[in-house]
């Protein structure tokens, strides 16, 4: 359709053209009627119309090179049109992108370096678990064996509560100094932990006192026994008042316990029954 409109106009400047050179050509022959040299007016006029006849005929040669090309123009469209066609359909059922080679080199390697990475880590792990089963077995003393199980919870009797001097026994009440007992065992049984405890698995404020306890453990009058520090008394009954230290005169006079001073810390160790 467009190129039956572009042709229709085409011919009607080709015959707009073709009246103008009708005319030129009458001018032409009334020129040569009468000579521009005859006519001085005529000189310019003949100038003019050569000038005419030049642009007249390079446009013609114009006009027939555009009239030419104007039926490839239309196969060029028509083909266009069908390879615009046929990509239509092929979007369809094309994915929506592409991944360039740069980006597939870019996985192949990412997918590389994961592996790598993964065994790096298997590796890591395996190593670092043996080196925490190594650290848990050099961390523990050996002297955790002799200490037992559980701390000992000797009870002291009336007969015996009774058996002390008034003044050693003041206020004291069976059920006071028993309550104590079982403090006791408290305390020496958190040490026993933080013995045997590795250190990851100890907070930041515990690993000083954890160490400190661990030269304590080594002596030898604490190896093999269950103890606590002074410092450790803080409730809820044997506290580092005159009541507990009240008791614990009592309890190592009934031989509970005994103690001991090892650099600055005074050490109370349990006894158990004969």
């Amino acid at each position: 359709m467009e190129g039956k409109q572009a042709g229709s106009s085409l011919d009607s400047l080709i015959s707009s053209f073709n009246k103008r050179v009708s005319e030129l050509q009458e001018l032409v022959i009334a020129r040569n009627m009468y000579p521009a040299s005859s006519i001085p007016d005529l000189t310019a006029i003949d100038t003019a119309l050569s000038s005419m006849e030049l642009q007249v005929q390079s446009i013609k040669d114009r006009l027939r090179e555009e009239t030419e090309a104007i039926p490839k123009a239309k196969k060029l469209i028509e083909a266009s049109l069908k390879q615009q066609g046929k990509l239509q359909k092929m979007s369809v059922y094309a994915p929506s992108h592409f991944p360039d080679k740069t980006t597939m080199l870019n996985s192949d390697l990412n997918r590389c370096l994961l592996q790598e990475n993964v065994k790096k880590h298997e590796q890591s792990s395996s190593a670092l678990r043996s080196l925490q089963s190594e650290e848990e077995a050099s961390v523990v003393p050996k002297e955790k064996k002799g200490r037992g199980s559980s701390p000992p919870l000797w009870y002291i009797t009336v007969d015996e509560l009774n058996s002390l001097s008034s003044y050693m026994r003041g206020r004291l009440t069976l059920e006071k100094v028993n309550a104590a007992v079982n403090d006791m065992a408290s305390y020496a049984e958190a040490n026993a932990h933080l013995i045997s405890a590795p250190k990851q698995k100890l907070a930041e404020n515990l690993w000083e006192k954890a160490l400190k306890l661990r030269d304590i453990v080594t002596t030898g009058a604490v190896k093999g026994k269950h103890f606590f520090l002074e410092t450790d008394m803080k409730g809820p009954m044997l506290k580092l008042d005159n009541t507990g230290k009240a008791i614990l005169t009592v309890l190592r006079h009934l031989g509970r316990v005994t103690e001991t001073r090892i650099g600055q810390n005074r050490v109370i160790i349990l006894m158990k029954p004969n």
